[in-house]
């Protein structure tokens, strides 16, 4: 694994160069600036805030100089939020972030292996069609939907979770849910898949004429192999929750790295947008990487060109 990394490491920081470079150059081509305002600034001030977020010089000058700042790991100033640093802001929002999306990341990924398994192994019954059934119903209710439902049932009428807010063990479970609930039903879709496909191949055949259980053909030989499609998704799946959703984030009140990044693009807010970008592309760089050197150690006639 360490030599796999070691291997991809260029191409992959080439990879995060090319976005945040894009994410630059799309967000200075955007009409309008981060100064605009309806009075007109003097331009005195217009001058001295410019030149205090370094956006004085050249486009080459800026891009350069970002660069350069990107590299030593300063994300520069925020220039909607006041004397505060996007590493400040992010620092402070992404722990939240992590902690609702890793939970909720658990959830989808447990729930689906298990509702596609037990789809899969009660194929063509009454408990394969309510089961996919329940996955149809997850996946096409949106999380605007979920999130108040839940809040309405769960927070209001059973008092059984608090409706909003962060610090308690308690505040997560009903935001989780809501997170986890369509990504569960799309792992549990993809598992049915993958199993049945698995289970009619010759291995499968030859370990059940050795006369092996069933459960056991089935969790320690066909589930091996078949988990692997889901082990692809989880890599832009674990990035895509680990960053939050700003749906459920502002349904719970929570107050994550979400709102941050929707309020960067309507504040044109460019260094608080461009971190937000380049935490998200590190992090689906990350997870994809480890899906690439699991393959090898679910499968072994799998083999990871390193």
């Amino acid at each position: 694994m360490l030599r796999l990394i070691i291997r991809r490491l260029p191409a992959l920081l080439f990879v995060l160069f090319c976005v945040v470079t894009l994410t630059f150059f799309l967000i200075r081509l955007a009409p309008g600036g981060p100064f605009d305002r309806e009075r007109k600034i003097p331009p005195a001030i217009e001058a001295q805030l410019l030149a205090k977020y370094k956006l004085d010089g050249t486009l080459w000058e800026q891009f350069t100089g970002y660069i350069a700042d990107v590299t030593r790991g300063d994300l520069r100033l925020s220039t909607k939020y006041r004397n505060r640093s996007v590493n400040e802001i992010l620092a402070q929002t992404l722990p939240v972030t992590f902690t609702l999306g890793a939970v909720a990341f658990f959830l989808a990924t447990l729930s689906g292996i298990w509702l596609g398994t037990f789809a899969a192994v009660r194929r063509d019954t009454a408990s394969d069609r309510l089961a996919m059934a329940a996955a149809l119903l997850g996946l096409s209710i949106p999380m605007f939907v979920i999130g108040p439902l839940l809040v309405l049932v769960f927070g209001l009428w059973l008092l059984w979770f608090p409706v909003g807010g962060w610090g308690w063990p308690s505040q997560i479970v009903l935001p989780a849910i809501t997170l986890a609930l369509p990504f569960a039903a799309i792992i549990a879709r993809l598992m049915r898949t993958s199993l049945l496909e698995v289970l009619n191949q010759d291995f499968v055949r030859t370990a059940r004429a050795k006369g092996l259980p069933n459960c056991i053909v089935i969790y320690r030989h066909a589930l091996r192999v078949a988990i692997l499609p889901i082990v692809t998704y989880l890599g832009p799946l674990a990035a895509n929750l680990l960053t939050g959703s700003i749906v459920v984030e502002t349904i719970f009140n929570i107050p994550g790295a979400g709102g941050f990044f929707v309020h960067s693009i309507l504040n044109r807010d460019g260094f608080l947008l461009g971190g937000v970008v380049i935490v998200y592309c590190a992090l689906l760089i990350i997870f994809n990487l480890l899906v690439d050197a699991s393959y090898a150690l679910l499968d072994r006639r799998i083999r990871v060109d390193v």
